[in-house]
């Protein structure tokens, strides 16, 4: 006629997780039924992350035992008491555990100032009852209890009946009498003993006028569980009776009479019994014989007088293979210490949001430290085991409880940056247009011709494209930019350092070939310097050829080098292959800077070999420098260094050889005339 006690456990545990109450203390009765209780309670508190602080045994006799056992009980509560940070008690037992703790509580708290704030948690066993002799106990200690107790309705007139009831009227009745004199604290007179020292027992006591530690006015679980048993059986009695009206059985002549009915023909008729009591509750019983009914959780309010009232705050109630649990703590009066804040019942502290918990050596897994989360980890919760990652499009914010958008980024024409480094190319682009043009407008002057006017419109020519396809890198990549960066810029850049290459070596034959007898002569023209450049170009073109075949540069999403930001970036597919076209650009540049210093004392007539060394220095320190920056730049600004070399090792060499050049032909016109080209020479 009771719920089954496993619907209370997981009550328990709902009560429990709904406050945050994870480091809880343990009382239960000495017994069986105790070790029962830690058996299976304690394992459903650690699956759902609870732990017990202690666990302690009450006895369950009435009686002090030795006073050395007592002693010991009462320093191992006050020790768990003091000690443990647990804030909620969970007492299982019958109606002595109570008598005991109140009997301990008194004898260490009585007259002191110490106050013992405590959530007391009492299953549906514990009925919270005194015996006379702790009439004047203090049982504030107990404000705000929680107690399970079997579900349960107010009767119609039930408290009238017990209003109007007169229990000291005994009659005879031994154990009406011992009730009275215990609660009502009055002796009945008894004509063989001699009169006993107090009030003398009038029979006109009344219930109502007792505290309701002693005698509780209200329907309790237990006793509404004992009128829904008296219903069922009356009821199965009835449908019993009923269906054997029109089967009566005749033996000799008469009637079968009720002795002639054994009480197990009763249990059919009360298993599939299903009705409605007297307030309209529908009761039924489940396959397992156990009545379908919950538990009520009730909210002890103790006034300063100790008489006490049972608020009714939540319920948890089995439907199918569902717990249903409600709670309304807005209705729960906390002891006072807790000044009406929601007590916490914890080892450890929460930890906030950004941190993690870590497990303290030794103790149970509810102790823990608190720490930060790990770089680029957060955690958005509070009490959290673990942090996590983001999702790869965000970020953990300053504090590391939340993540935030990433920021899409790339080097684009409208930021500061790329508006600077385009107007560098076009600039340089301009630059290298006016001096083709003038060499095109001079293209007959001496200088002109003496410095091979086709390697020359060549080598313009290349650093114009070596210019533009600066342009490439900027703005959000795409599949065809990607693949025209690296190629063309490979490309372009070799067919500059092959024509440069070709313009020392021109120089190198020329001054040979003015040599008396020399061999040179056959060797200058237009095939040779043709061929160099062509075989030269041909061989970087070949390289990126294999590039674009076997691993050609994407579009790429780079999530991870920066915090915070998406870049948006052109993948160079292999970057062997990258490295490859960079150091075959390297081998030419290194080439050309060698030849070109070996002529560099040449007669100036004929030599341009000083301006080539300068500008090939140049050349080859920006792009010595290109490497270690470039590996160890993140996000946009690795664009921005390729840019920058490929602007500043084109600009070197236009300003290098060129600058001279235009500087005679536009300032001093009359040193480019032949006559002083064959002087300098003589």
């Amino acid at each position: 006629m009771v719920p089954n006690e496993s619907h209370q456990y997981v009550g328990i545990i709902r009560l429990l997780q709904h406050f945050g109450w994870m480091w809880v203390g343990l009382f239960a009765v000495d017994d069986d039924s105790g070790d029962h209780f830690f058996q299976v309670l304690e394992p459903l508190l650690s699956q759902n992350g609870i732990c017990s602080a202690f666990i302690e045994r009450m006895p369950k006799q009435a009686s002090w035992r030795t006073g050395e056992q007592m002693m010991t009980i009462t320093l191992n509560f006050h020790q768990h008491v003091t000690n443990s940070t647990a804030n909620a008690f969970i007492v299982y037992g019958e109606t002595m555990i109570i008598t005991w703790l109140i009997l301990i509580i008194d004898a260490l708290y009585k007259g002191t100032n110490t106050s013992m704030k405590k959530v007391w948690i009492m299953t549906a066993q514990v009925d919270f009852a005194l015996t006379s002799i702790q009439r004047k106990a203090d049982l504030q200690v107990f404000q705000g209890a929680i107690s399970f107790t079997v579900h349960s309705q107010q009767l119609l007139n039930f408290k009238k009946f017990l209003q109007l009831m007169k229990p000291c009227q005994t009659q005879g009745n031994r154990f009406l009498k011992d009730f009275c004199e215990q609660v009502f604290d009055c002796w009945f007179p008894n004509s063989q003993e001699p009169m006993e020292v107090g009030e003398i027992c009038t029979g006109e006591e009344k219930l109502e006028n007792l505290p309701g530690p002693l005698f509780e006015m209200a329907m309790t679980g237990h006793s509404y569980s004992i009128y829904n048993a008296i219903y069922a059986v009356v009821l199965a009695f009835h449908a019993m009776y009923s269906s054997r009206s029109n089967h009566r059985m005749m033996v000799k002549g008469r009637r079968t009479q009720p002795q002639d009915h054994w009480p197990w023909q009763l249990h059919p008729f009360l298993q599939g019994q299903v009705f409605n009591n007297s307030v309209g509750e529908t009761m039924s019983f489940n396959a397992n014989r156990e009545i379908e009914a919950g538990f009520d959780i009730m909210s002890l309010l103790i006034s300063p007088n100790n008489s006490f009232l049972r608020v009714n705050v939540g319920r948890i109630q089995h439907k199918a293979l569902t717990e249903e649990f409600s709670i309304n703590q807005d209705k729960i009066t906390w002891h006072g210490s807790f000044n009406q804040e929601l007590p916490i019942s914890l080892c450890s502290n929460s930890c906030h949001p950004g941190d993690q918990k870590k497990k303290k050596e030794g103790e149970k897994f509810c102790c823990y430290d608190c720490v930060p989360c790990q770089a680029g980890m957060i955690s958005n919760q509070k009490d959290m085991d673990d942090c996590f990652k983001c999702p790869e499009d965000q970020y953990p914010n300053e504090d590391q409880d939340k993540c935030i958008p990433k920021i899409i980024t790339f080097l684009s024409y409208e930021e500061p940056l790329g508006i600077g480094l385009a107007s560098l190319a076009v600039s340089f682009s301009l630059i290298t247009v006016l001096v083709l043009g003038i060499f095109i407008k001079h293209k007959d002057t001496p200088i002109v011709k003496a410095n091979n006017r086709n390697i020359t419109y060549v080598l313009l020519i290349s650093l114009l494209l070596c210019f533009i396809c600066s342009l490439l890198f900027l703005g959000k990549p795409r599949k065809v930019t990607c693949l025209l960066q690296q190629t063309t810029f490979g490309i372009v850049f070799s067919v500059a350092v092959s024509s440069v290459l070709a313009k020392t070596i021109t120089v190198v034959l020329a001054f040979m070939a003015t040599k008396p007898g020399s061999s040179m002569r056959k060797w200058i023209g237009k095939s040779l310097t043709s061929t160099t450049i062509l075989s030269c170009s041909l061989v970087q073109g070949f390289i990126c050829t294999v590039w674009l075949g076997t691993s050609p540069p994407f579009p790429d999403v780079d999530m991870e080098s920066l915090i915070g930001k998406i870049i948006f970036k052109c993948n160079e597919g292999s970057v062997h292959m990258f490295y490859i076209v960079l150091g075959y650009l390297g081998l030419l540049s290194i080439l050309s800077f060698t030849v070109a210093f070996l002529a560099r004392k040449l007669p100036d007539s004929f030599n341009e070999a000083k301006f080539i060394t300068f500008s090939m220095l140049v050349f080859c320190s920006v792009w010595v420098s290109f490497v270690p920056t470039y590996v160890g730049t993140k996000g946009k600004y690795v664009v921005a260094v390729e840019i920058f070399s490929i602007l500043g090792s084109s600009a070197g060499l236009l300003v290098c050889i060129f600058c001279p050049k235009c500087y005679i032909i536009l300032v001093k016109p009359d040193l480019n005339k032949k006559e002083k080209l064959m002087r300098r020479m003589n």
